[in-house]
């Protein structure tokens, strides 16, 4: 089994050199923010005891610290399977199962888990760094708002009236039917 999420060449190419079958490869494109994304929840029903799962590095896998933990030790140890992160070899379950290689891959479990979730919140924080200062410089956000033609209220009267079907109307307006209603309620009519 596999867990593929973003930047799906790159993971993609590595997952190609093991020789996985193209069936057994699941590919998330949300953010690993959290845990609720369908290819994952597909993967999570999938895996039965025994199963290997490849992640290409831990922050694939999530960016939550308590969350990584969590599903680590869902997978590990209640489901009974393996997981391998391919760019950290220390976090190889199938090697040292004795009580110091637990407590090392426990270890940089918690330390690369802090890490990713470290990572996700700065990210954020520049991001909305980055809005605001783009909103102080008067950037506007989002779809352009379509004003209605000069001759909108007369339109919208007849319209009102049976004079004009509402195709009619968005032909002449030139909104679409969602912005042509929504300029409809606006002068409630």
């Amino acid at each position: 089994m596999s867990d593929v999420c973003q930047n799906e060449d790159r993971q993609l190419d590595a997952i190609t050199e093991l020789s996985i079958p193209k069936e057994q490869v699941f590919v998330d494109k949300q953010s690993g923010k959290d845990f609720n994304r369908p290819a994952w929840k597909a993967l999570v029903r999938k895996l039965k005891k025994g199963d290997l799962l490849y992640v290409g590095s831990i922050d694939r896998l999530g960016r939550n610290y308590e969350d990584i933990k969590n599903w680590w030790r869902v997978l590990t140890k209640e489901k009974g399977i393996d997981i391998v992160v391919l760019d950290m070899p220390l976090l190889d379950t199938r090697k040292g199962k004795d009580l110091l290689g637990t407590l090392i891959a426990d270890l940089i479990l918690n330390l690369l888990s802090y890490v990713a979730q470290n990572e996700r919140e700065t990210i954020r924080k520049r991001q909305a760094e980055g809005i605001a200062s783009a909103k102080a410089r008067g950037v506007q956000f989002g779809r352009p708002t379509k004003k209605p033609p000069d001759n909108f209220v007369d339109l919208a009267k007849q319209w009102k009236h049976g004079k004009l079907k509402t195709k009619e109307l968005i032909e002449l307006t030139g909104l679409s039917e969602t912005t042509l209603y929504r300029r409809l309620r606006e002068l409630r009519l």
